[in-house]
């Protein structure tokens, strides 16, 4: 079927199930950001390949909301589907409850699958529904009944993360969310988060691509700890550390029926992450809605961590470099596509990483000249352009390893580039090098920063549709909350926090011109404590992603010699902690792209 065939065919389910308006968002039943294919309903029912999304469907209209990431590659994959592309956040575009109430008849009904819709969001609906004279109708995952090759819900073998570089215990993590549940006055916590249940178990899996977590519900007392999972795919050595660390295995379904157990009980639980079908089980509850103890915790990230995470940058930072020797010296003598450009920096991790290297954190994003100014272009889903000895490529990547996380994103000159491209690459260089050098009092936010990074696009007339940088898991999700660097926060999501020591946050500003090209250049930033004085303490960030940013792209001449220092400074860091591990025209290549300015 079509997209078309497809919508119709929804809305034939709809009428029998006597629905009106319909919702799928992106999502799981555990509200991940990226989900296994089982879980891309949105994606199936639309043709729209990004990872963020809903898709509301009435009897006459149909409608994709997605942010400002994805509106260039939305609007050309949902030509001739009859949905229309809602750019959230711009004017004049109304939100998705406001567009869901303005379809819904008097006495209509809303329907959605509970399990894949956060209680918040179910809860809006429902008031809609109620102001309407209407209902919501729960239980019912229409898009099962036409998806004929739906792929399996797969549990992967669960492994564990060892304590070397984990740097805490289960028991530990354990008995710290139990002094939050004590304050809070809790009877029960029950978490839905795939993030914060691995780090809190100290277990991985492969159940999401890229996403290193197991598919799993848990739920916390002061002397118990249900983690409701795959028994089959629960190796002994997992099992029995679990048991030591004082957690009972439970079956992965088993979750919904402890819920209908609890009437009466104080249950801790976000109601931005866990799902509306099980919450709807926890009626006769009272409810403390706040966001999960582990969020803040894991984000935290332990002196082990921090050490390892050194370790997998350094990693990184040869694999990149490497990758742009190749890159640099093979344009032009060889045909390279975008996707074999994408290949070739994954197997670069892999071969210098090894055992340690686990999986990339995302699908690298290889996008030359105009198909650069989509944030998350994909050559699958695009033209797989063949590059050639001029514009630029932008290459966005990351690996797991065990010892941590990456994200990395640069900008490479393939040969002549135009004065523009130079212009927009130097003030994307300048935002980024600002926000890096910051020093700031203890009690500030990402919200607070970001215009040190946007004020000088800002200053052009220039902006960017998304934030200038996120909050990274220890091998988990390679985007993380709290922490963020963005002025304009979604009522959706944890993306505000106080920077504490200990945070990872990326700085990835950016330029993007609509049918000419993309400019991103993304470093990783560890907060750290700096002087203290009369006024409090005052933070300032590490650097620690160590890669060449290319000089072929630079205009050192709208450059402020504030700015010059801090590439100079950056440069010279990457060439100490990469040149141990070059020789030869590597070497030199090397030192070629991280000479002074």
């Amino acid at each position: 079927m079509d997209t078309k065939e497809k919508i119709a065919a929804l809305r034939k389910e709809m009428e029998n199930a006597a629905v009106d308006v319909y919702i799928v968002p992106t999502s799981d039943f555990h509200d991940s950001e990226y989900v296994s294919p089982y879980f891309m309903a949105r994606r199936f029912l639309s043709g729209f390949t990004g990872s963020a999304g809903t898709l509301v469907v009435s009897h006459e209209s149909a409608a994709l909301f997605t942010d400002g990431r994805y509106f260039i590659q939305a609007e050309n994959q949902l030509k001739g589907s009859g949905i229309d592309l809602m750019r959230s956040g711009e004017q004049g575009v109304p939100t998705v409850s406001e567009y869901v109430k303005s379809l819904l008849p008097d006495g209509g009904s809303v329907g959605f699958d509970g399990r894949v819709m956060t209680a918040e969001s179910g809860k809006r609906y429902e008031k809609i529904a109620e102001e309407k004279g209407g209902k919501v109708i729960c239980g019912i995952d229409l898009a099962d009944r036409i998806w004929a090759d739906r792929p399996a819900l797969e549990h992967t073998p669960i492994y564990l993360l060892e304590e070397k570089y984990s740097g805490k215990s289960a028991a530990e993590k354990l008995s710290e969310v139990r002094k939050k549940l004590a304050e809070e006055k809790a009877d029960v916590h029950i978490m839905t988060a795939l993030d914060d249940i691995s780090w809190l178990f100290n277990i991985r899996a492969d159940d999401i691509e890229c996403c290193p977590m197991v598919l799993s519900y848990a739920a916390i007392t002061a002397d118990s700890a249900l983690l409701f999972i795959d028994e089959s795919a629960c190796p002994d050595d997992v099992r029995a550390y679990l048991e030591s660390s004082g957690a009972e295995i439970c079956s992965y379904d088993g979750i919904y029926k402890y819920a209908k157990k609890l009437c009466g009980k104080r249950v801790l639980l976000d109601e931005k992450r866990v799902n509306y079908r099980l919450v709807k089980l926890l009626e006769g509850c009272e409810i403390i809605s706040k966001p999960n103890p582990a969020a803040l915790m894991k984000a935290v990230k332990n002196p082990v961590e921090i050490e390892n995470i050194r370790r997998a940058h350094l990693m990184d930072g040869i694999a990149v470099t490497r990758f742009m020797y190749w890159l640099k010296t093979g344009i032009g003598k060889k045909p390279i596509t975008e996707s074999e450009a994408a290949e070739h920096i994954d197997s670069l991790r892999r071969e210098i990483g090894g055992e340690h290297f686990i999986a990339p954190s995302f699908e690298t994003i290889s996008a030359y000249g105009a198909n650069a100014a989509m944030m998350h272009y994909s050559a699958e889903t695009g033209n797989n352009a063949v590059l050639k000895p001029e514009g630029m490529l932008l290459v966005d990547s990351g690996g797991h390893y065990f010892e941590g996380t990456t994200d990395i994103t640069r900008t490479f000159a393939l040969g002549d580039i135009t004065e523009e491209m130079r212009t927009h690459f130097t003030l994307t260089l300048r935002a980024m090098l600002n926000l890096a050098a910051a020093k700031f009092m203890h009690g500030c936010k990402g919200e607070n920063l970001d215009i040190l990074a946007r004020g000088i696009m800002w200053e052009k007339g220039l902006d960017y549709r998304c934030g200038t940088g996120h909050g990274v898991g220890y091998l988990l999700s390679v985007h993380e909350s709290p922490n963020s660097f963005r002025w304009r926060l979604s009522p959706d999501r944890g993306q505000s926090a106080v920077l504490e020591e200990g945070m990872i946050t990326t700085d990835e500003p950016g330029v993007y011109a609509e049918g000419s090209h993309g400019i991103r250049i993304e470093n990783e930033l560890l907060c750290k404590k700096a002087d203290s004085g009369e006024y409090g303490q005052v933070m300032e960030f590490e650097t620690i992603t160590y890669a060449p940013i290319d000089l072929d792209c630079v205009d050192v001449s709208q450059m402020e010699q504030c700015d010059k220092d801090r590439l100079n400074a950056y440069h010279q860091t990457v060439f100490d902690k990469l040149s141990p591990h070059f020789e030869g025209d590597e070497l030199e290549f090397l030192r070629k792209y991280t000479r002074a300015v």
